[in-house]
């Protein structure tokens, strides 16, 4: 199984999870490969995205990668007009959230809560069954180390987790293979195992076993 990952910084922790559950992960920044010769891809985290892209001016959106923003939106609608399994993590699940026609908060009103010089930890709450609420509960511990978040979720997506103060911290649509999270499972997993979260790993393995029900 290949899985196309599409990131800036600390890909070997995406990639370290990726091949944890037996997949080969291939990719990086401005990466090369479509749909077509891969089975699934990850939306890796990092700055943020041009809010051009969901029609907004700019409102306290910093770091933006204007190459990384056209080259990631043409990746993620080819894999989901393919029909793959597509996880978005941090800036991915925004990303996916702009591609389905949602928006995002440029900045929070709570941003101190979820962002700081290292990793925070907050809990989270399920907003409706899913996979996350099977596997971690009603509610559970994650990390944090953003600024921004979904606001008006795009078509046909299905929040799955809300923080304590109502940010949308995950979401998956309705018929498609889409997976969005705004924490970072891939710091809370393996060798970034923590004492004070959930384990990161799950998630993971619950999108590497979509991608193999998509190549039957």
């Amino acid at each position: 199984m290949k899985i196309l990952l599409s990131g800036k910084n600390n890909m070997e922790n995406y990639a370290a999870a990726t091949t944890a559950m037996g997949a080969e992960a291939y990719g990086g920044y401005l990466t090369e490969g479509k749909a077509c010769d891969y089975d699934g891809l990850i939306l890796c985290g990092g700055g943020d995205i041009d809010p051009s892209y969901y029609g907004e001016e700019n409102n306290g959106s910093a770091n933006i990668d204007l190459d990384r923003d056209k080259h990631e939106f043409a990746l993620a609608k080819d894999f989901i007009k393919a029909g793959k399994p597509v996880l978005g993590i941090c800036r991915g699940s925004q990303l996916l959230n702009v591609c389905f026609g949602g928006n995002l908060i440029q900045h929070l009103d709570t941003a101190d809560i979820h962002k700081g010089e290292n990793d925070l930890v907050h809990k989270v709450f399920a907003t409706d069954e899913s996979f996350l609420k099977q596997s971690y509960g009603e509610s559970f511990v994650v990390n944090s180390s953003h600024h921004q978040a979904a606001c008006r979720m795009g078509d046909g997506l299905r929040v799955l987790l809300k923080s304590k103060e109502g940010v949308i911290e995950a979401f998956e649509h309705e018929s498609l293979p889409i997976i969005g999270v705004q924490f970072h499972p891939e710091r809370m997993c393996l060798g970034k195992k923590r004492d004070d979260t959930v384990d990161g790993i799950k998630i993971f393995e619950y999108f590497i076993e979509k991608c193999s029900e998509a190549m039957k």
